[in-house]
């Protein structure tokens, strides 16, 4: 038996050390390094006693008690899931990054926080929060918050004016081709107009 059993009645425990003794009657195991779930909800802990000899330990549900200082859980590197949920630790600093920060700085292998997914899929709101919260503490420690920068252009002021075309080489050969013909067309113009004066009869005078 891996897993321990929630108490009828509340009203029952407080003030609650974990004890070795405590934690071979809710597990059933001999050795704490065995223990690989432990489910101690809503039975008025209030103190961690011995809880960090379960060195292997990977599921902790502790939700429900008075628990308000976790040095003792440090030893326990292997957790993935943990919840101190209605706890004072987490009822004064829940809804704080730096609590989830911390936490998750002691336990490198925790997927999930307070019944919420910090690894893995879903992880992204949580790196979100982490970032602004890192962002926060930026503007804090530099003092007074002054004009914030304004936002950026995304292109320069003449993006979008008509540009003209670069000609190409191919180009520029036709353009040259016609006027070399418009040259021709005008000279032979010229041409046949002398032509044709130098083929009019002379006039014969009376």
């Amino acid at each position: 038996m891996r897993s321990g059993m929630e108490p009828k009645d509340r009203a029952e425990y407080e003030n609650v050390k974990i004890t070795v003794e405590l934690l071979k009657s809710r597990t059933g195991e001999f050795d704490l390094e065995s223990i690989l779930f432990l489910k101690l909800r809503n039975v008025g802990i209030c103190n961690l006693g011995c809880i960090g000899d379960c060195v292997n330990l990977e599921r902790l549900d502790l939700s429900g008690n008075d628990i308000s200082n976790l040095t003792p859980l440090a030893s326990l590197k292997l957790l993935i899931v943990l919840n101190l949920s209605a706890n004072r630790i987490s009822n004064l600093v829940c809804m704080n990054t730096s609590y989830r920060c911390a936490v998750l700085e002691i336990f490198p292998k925790i997927k999930v926080l307070d019944g919420e997914r910090v690894s893995g899929r879903g992880s992204d709101l949580y790196q979100l929060c982490k970032d602004i919260d890192a962002s926060l503490k930026g503007l804090h420690s530099s003092g007074p918050v002054g004009e914030l920068p304004g936002p950026k252009k995304w292109v320069e002021d003449d993006y979008w004016e008509l540009k003209p075309t670069r000609k190409t080489r191919t180009d520029e050969a036709i353009q040259q081709f016609y006027d070399v013909l418009k040259e021709c067309r005008e000279l032979n113009s010229k041409a046949a107009d002398i032509i044709a004066k130098t083929k009019r009869p002379p006039s014969t005078m009376n």
